[in-house]
């Protein structure tokens, strides 16, 4: 961890329950990207390997699991939803 860096990582519907959170505070590492997140989502929360189609949005933005993470970041972490 860098400094005591965080990013808010908020979970969504399905991922929610498979975390058993809302959301937390992340500690975040210069460099980090989406990707690295996810994979260490998913290895603190093995469930989340139910959840095939992982999907991040920065800052009220969809991103894709390249994009560079920043201390202070609010990470929504969910799955493609549609709808009718």
């Amino acid at each position: 961890m860098a400094n005591g860096a965080t990013i808010d990582v908020l979970y969504f519907a399905r991922i929610a329950e498979l975390t058993g959170k809302r959301a937390e505070a992340w500690p975040v590492q210069a460099g980090m990207r989406g990707a690295d997140l996810l994979a260490a989502l998913t290895q603190k929360y093995p469930d989340l390997s139910q959840a095939t189609r992982l999907k991040l949005a920065v800052n009220q933005t969809h991103a894709q699991p390249d994009v560079a993470l920043a201390a202070g970041d609010e990470v929504a972490v969910f799955e493609p939803v549609t709808g009718g």
